[in-house]
C-alpha cells in the first residue's frame, strides 16, 4: 500500500509539476500525513485511551518525538547526499525526510522556549511552524521558487537580484509590522508584500513599539484594526487549530500523575 502511494505521488508530481518538483510535493505530503497523525497520537495518548500507547520514557527519561525527527532527517540527509539517488528514490527520501520534519516541527515550540510547553497557549506556534512550512511546500510547488518564481532563467542575474531583494525588504517590513502570513506569502506574491509593508503596523509588533509610542492616534487606529481582525478570523483560525491540534490546555494532574505533558512522546 505504502508502495502504490508513493507510485501515485511520483505519477502526480511528474504530471502535474514536472519532474524537478516530485521530490518537493512528497516532502510536502510526508510533512503534512505525519503532522496530522502526530497529532491524533498525541491527543489519544492525552485523553489516556487504555488501548493506546503511552509515553516513551525509558529509565524514566521522557522521549520526546522531535529526537525521532531529527535522527530520521539527519539519516535521510547522510542518504541523499552520499547516493545523489534520483526518481522514486529521491522521491521515497524526500517523503521520509517530510515526516522527519514534521516530527520536530511538532515540537518547535519547546525548542524555542526550552520548556515543556505542548499543551500550552504558547504550543500553539509549534502548529504555526507547520502551517507555514507546508504553505512554503505548496507555493513553491504552484509559483516556483520564493522571491523570483516562474521568471527564473528568462531575465538577467542583475534584474533578478534586485527584484529579489526590494520584495525581500518588503516582506520583512511586513514581518516586523507583525503581518507574518502577509510578509511570508508576500515572497512568493510581491504585490502582497508591498501591501503588507504599507499598511498599519499590529499594535503588539516590533515596528509598533518602536515608532507608535510618541503616536497614540496611528496606535489607537492600529488597537481598533487589530480588535476587528480578531473577531470572526481570530475565531476561525482558534477553531481549526483546536480541530488539528487539539485544545491549549491541559487537564489537571491527578495524585502520582508525571510533570511530563501527557500526549507529548
Amino acid at each position: 500500500m505504502g508502495v502504490t502511494a508513493l507510485l501515485a505521488i511520483r505519477a502526480l508530481g511528474d504530471h502535474a509539476f514536472g519532474q524537478t518538483r516530485a521530490e518537493l510535493l512528497a516532502f510536502t505530503l510526508g510533512l503534512l500525513v505525519t503532522f496530522l497523525l502526530v497529532r491524533v497520537n498525541t491527543r489519544l495518548i492525552r485523553a489516556r485511551v487504555s488501548w493506546w500507547f503511552h509515553d516513551i520514557t525509558p529509565g524514566g527519561t521522557h522521549i520526546h518525538h522531535m529526537v525521532f525527527g531529527v535522527i530520521i532527517m539527519v539519516v535521510t540527509g547522510i542518504i541523499t547526499f552520499a547516493l545523489a539517488p534520483m526518481g522514486l528514490t529521491l522521491q521515497v527520501l524526500a517523503f521520509v525526510f517530510g515526516a522527519g520534519a514534521a516530527l520536530t516541527l511538532d515540537e518547535f515550540a519547546l525548542i524555542l522556549h526550552l520548556e515543556d510547553v505542548y499543551w500550552l497557549e504558547e504550543g500553539r506556534i509549534s502548529v504555526d511552524a507547520v502551517v507555514v512550512v507546508a504553505a512554503a511546500g505548496a507555493l513553491s510547488l504552484l509559483t516556483g521558487p520564493p522571491l523570483i518564481g516562474a521568471d527564473i532563467g528568462k531575465s538577467s542575474i542583475w534584474s533578478l537580484t534586485i527584484v529579489a531583494l526590494v520584495n525581500l525588504t518588503f516582506a520583512v517590513i511586513s514581518i516586523v509590522k507583525g503581518k507574518l502570513w502577509t510578509g511570508f506569502v508576500g515572497i512568493w506574491v510581491p504585490v502582497l508584500a508591498l501591501f503588507g509593508a504599507v499598511r498599519l503596523a499590529r499594535p503588539d509588533s516590533p515596528w509598533a513599539r518602536a515608532r507608535y509610542v510618541k503616536r497614540p492616534q496611528k496606535m489607537a487606529r492600529a488597537q481598533a484594526r487589530e480588535d476587528h481582525r480578531r473577531g470572526r478570523a481570530g475565531r476561525f483560525r482558534d477553531w481549526f487549530y483546536d480541530l488539528i491540534a487539539g485544545k491549549p490546555s491541559l487537564p489537571p494532574f491527578g495524585p502520582g500523575a508525571s510533570k511530563s505533558r501527557d500526549g507529548d512522546d
